[in-house]
């Protein structure tokens, strides 16, 4: 349930208190910019809980200018066993999660001291808007997106509907106008696809939101040898029938290229011929993929019509696709009038 009415109390109608807001974060070497970090969001806390996972740098030592709350965790190769940690050391009435490599500008700062001035307590998650910087070697394609950052610690429930009354379990959800930089300074790209590799190593199955995830990874960052370990998990995919269509075309992009990159042509084709019986409107991943093997075969024509399809198809995981198409596609009309 996402909150319409305005969650800040009115003019005059100011709350006695600050809302207590608990920081949590989980860290692993990362001094380079958890000072950054602390020192654009420190003053809005009330409490500030570092849990690191075996850091061998200064980031114990940084995190201690601005709390003495720092626990040592055994890294599980769990990211929520390590978040779920944090959140258990917390005592205030809502938590803020963040990451070390993010930053709170002076602009959003004043939003978040408003938020943390007027919240009403009937807000259950706080989204805020996570801008991702596509330099910086992010995995996300998108500039901005609304994440939940602020949770109320401890959940009541109440009964709603004056007949018929239910408990109201749906979360009320306020989505804020505050934008939080993530600013990182290296790929963090092979440490999660060994994260999804695992996953699935260990029989478990691999969410929608997380197949797609580990689909983009893949395309925009992975290695020769984590593609090759990706086509077990994604000729999986496309046996399931409890998968989606959405999840069946993130496995063809990702298996056509794996298979090219492994000249694998007959699997190849095979699976960028699967895609277009599933997606009516062509897929730009795809159309690329197979431009890109016309490239590599020196036939400039057949290469330029699929980069031109792929110009015009839609994206499936990687806006950026369309860029290198075009880019692609000038090398082949280079070729043609040579």
């Amino acid at each position: 349930m996402r909150e319409s009415r305005p969650v800040c109390a009115r003019p005059g109608a100011e709350r006695s208190a600050m809302t207590e807001l608990s920081l949590c974060m989980i860290v692993k070497n990362e001094e380079e910019v958890l000072d950054r970090c602390l020192s654009s969001i420190a003053d809005l806390m009330d409490e500030i809980i570092i849990v690191d996972t075996g850091s061998t740098d200064r980031t114990k030592e940084i995190a201690r200018r601005y709390t003495p709350k720092i626990y040592d965790f055994t890294w599980t190769g769990n990211f929520a066993d390590a978040r779920n940690y944090s959140f258990s050391k917390a005592s205030a009435q809502y938590i803020y999660c963040a990451d070390a490599d993010e930053v709170l500008d002076a602009e959003n700062h004043a939003k978040f001291r408003l938020l943390k001035k007027g919240l009403l307590p009937e807000i259950d998650i706080v989204q805020m808007y996570y801008c991702n910087q596509l330099s910086y070697n992010t995995i996300y394609n998108y500039d901005k997106e609304y994440r939940p950052k602020l949770y109320k610690r401890l959940r009541t429930f109440t009964w709603v509907n004056p007949i018929h009354e239910t408990v109201q379990i749906q979360p009320v959800i306020y989505d804020s106008d505050i934008e939080i930089g993530h600013f990182p300074t290296s790929s963090h790209a092979s440490r999660d696809i060994q994260a999804f590799e695992k996953m699935y190593t260990d029989g478990l199955r691999i969410p929608a939101s997380l197949h797609t995830l580990y689909a983009k990874e893949l395309l925009i960052a992975g290695q020769y040898s984590e593609l090759m370990h990706a086509i077990p998990v994604f000729t999986d995919t496309l046996q399931d029938n409890t998968r989606s269509l959405d999840e069946w075309m993130e496995a063809c992009c990702v298996l056509t290229r794996a298979y090219r990159e492994k000249n694998d042509i007959p699997s190849f084709f095979k699976y960028a011929m699967k895609a277009v019986t599933f997606e009516g409107d062509g897929c730009a991943e795809v159309c690329y993929e197979i431009g890109c093997y016309y490239l590599s075969v020196s036939d400039p024509q057949e290469a330029s019509i699929w980069l031109s399809a792929a110009l015009s198809a839609p994206c499936i995981l990687q806006l950026e696709v369309h860029k290198r198409a075009e880019s692609a596609l000038q090398k082949c009309q280079g070729k043609l009038s040579e």
